[in-house]
């Protein structure tokens, strides 16, 4: 039922291995990316493509609207072997413009079990709703929203223990802030790095 998979799967192989004989010789040895992506589970942002990377050089963890909640098991234990057993130097959180979690999280309508998941985002807008509602476009107060819930994932990350602790041993890790838009296929970077626990109060 799925054999185009697997025969793209098989043509990609063969590009891979046509284009460098030793690529999946090296895969095999180590896993050594410098970056963790936390995105969202949308099928139009493919994050190695977005940012030209190969198989193993990025560590990624997707959910429905890029979230990073603190009592998320499956996230915590990504950003924990990411940070103390990778090393990575960035965790990157990337939201997209037009994310369809963000809308729903504020549209109003009822879907199920992803509403208590999107419950921060809620949050997130009922946090800036005067500043969200002051926007006419309808477009760009969603846009604006994803921004801002992206910050406050950062914010997030920049306080677990698992990266406190990482800069409390001087180990060289950024958190950072970015929104890719699906119109034009660029990042926006939204300047909300954050290197070491000082720096968090400038996320608001």
């Amino acid at each position: 039922m799925l054999d185009h998979l697997i025969a793209n799967n098989r043509a990609w192989a063969e590009r891979k291995v046509a284009d460098d004989g030793d690529f999946f010789k090296r895969l095999e040895r180590q896993q050594a990316p410098e970056y963790l992506w936390i995105g969202c589970s949308d099928s139009r942002v493919p994050a190695n493509e977005i940012v030209g990377l190969d198989p193993g050089e990025l560590f990624v963890h997707r959910n429905v609207a890029n979230l990073a909640p603190p009592q998320d098991a499956n996230y915590l234990s990504v950003l924990q072997f990411a940070v103390d057993v990778l090393r990575v130097k960035h965790v990157i959180v990337v939201g997209h413009y037009g994310c369809a979690g963000v809308n729903a999280a504020v549209g109003g309508k009822r879907l199920g079990l992803v509403d208590h998941w999107l419950h921060p985002v809620r949050e997130v807008f009922h946090q800036h709703r005067h500043t969200l509602e002051a926007i006419q476009d309808r477009r760009q107060r969603l846009d604006r929203l994803c921004e801002l819930n992206v910050i406050r994932q950062v914010r997030n990350i920049a306080f677990d223990i698992f990266v406190q602790d990482a800069w409390a041993r001087g180990q060289a890790l950024s958190v950072h802030g970015w929104v890719y838009s699906l119109a034009n296929g660029l990042v926006k970077d939204l300047d909300t790095t954050v290197r070491r626990l000082e720096e968090i109060e400038r996320l608001g």
